[in-house]
């Protein structure tokens, strides 16, 4: 059986691990020589990345079994005294052919949903269920956390494509304590990030992108946004377990 260890992997894995698929050592150098690239716009990111403080998993086609344990871990991660900002990157093993952003938004979704099913956690009472309220969450083991994805099928928004996997990216709420969209370092630190990535995309900030806690916002809609700058539209796909 998986154990969080072996699921949760670390930079150094990729160099002394013999044991992971071949496709997810050249997926993960794309994504290092990506996020690493000085112009690269998400300063989270690219420092996370270099000191090490990021974690990464990964998921076959037909066998998600390693990530409920990849994220447990990650988030234990968070329990410890002086936690950093860590992100938890995943990737998807390639499909033999690309698809488009809906084949990629869908599976994204999928890949949820299925977490969401085996997460043996409640949801703390009084957490929105429903993905159209604006204080909605995706959770594990209790834990708000934003997800999003990044697909290969993204070709004008540069800063979604990190190779040829599709990568989802997990960041617990806990992260943004401090920059949150309503305070002045959060104001500020995001707006320099958004600068930067509509330089590296040349294209306008997408409209679904805002901050949590702002009443006519969607979470869910940033999750996966388009290629484009067309509003996402129609319902969530996600179901919480009490509503299906």
């Amino acid at each position: 059986m998986i154990t969080k260890e072996q699921a949760l992997l670390t930079k150094e894995d990729f160099h002394t691990r013999t044991d992971l698929p071949s496709w997810l050592y050249k997926e993960y150098e794309t994504f290092h020589n990506t996020v690493t690239d000085k112009s690269f716009p998400c300063f989270f990111g690219m420092g996370g990345e270099l000191k090490g403080e990021l974690r990464y998993a990964y998921i076959n086609q037909d066998d998600w079994c390693n990530l409920p344990f990849a994220v447990e871990g990650f988030l234990d991660l968070f329990k410890l005294p002086n936690y950093k900002r860590h992100g938890l990157f995943v990737f998807v093993e390639p499909s033999l052919q690309e698809g488009s952003i809906e084949d990629y938004r869908k599976q994204f979704w999928d890949i949820l949903q299925f977490l969401h099913e085996v997460d043996e956690t409640e949801w703390p009472e009084g957490s929105p269920r429903d993905p159209e309220h604006y204080l909605w969450d995706f959770r594990f083991n209790g834990e708000p956390i934003f997800v999003f994805g990044n697909a290969p099928a993204y070709k004008k928004r540069k800063t979604r494509h990190l190779g040829n996997a599709m990568v989802l990216g997990f960041q617990p709420r806990k992260i943004f304590e401090g920059l949150e969209g309503t305070e002045k370092g959060g104001i500020m630190s995001r707006e320099k990030v958004r600068t930067r990535v509509e330089a590296w995309d040349q294209l306008p900030k997408h409209p679904d992108i805002g901050h949590y806690g702002d009443p006519s916002h969607n979470e869910w809609k940033q999750s996966f946004i388009g290629d484009d700058i067309e509003p996402i539209q129609g319902k969530c796909p996600f179901h919480h377990k009490s509503q299906a």
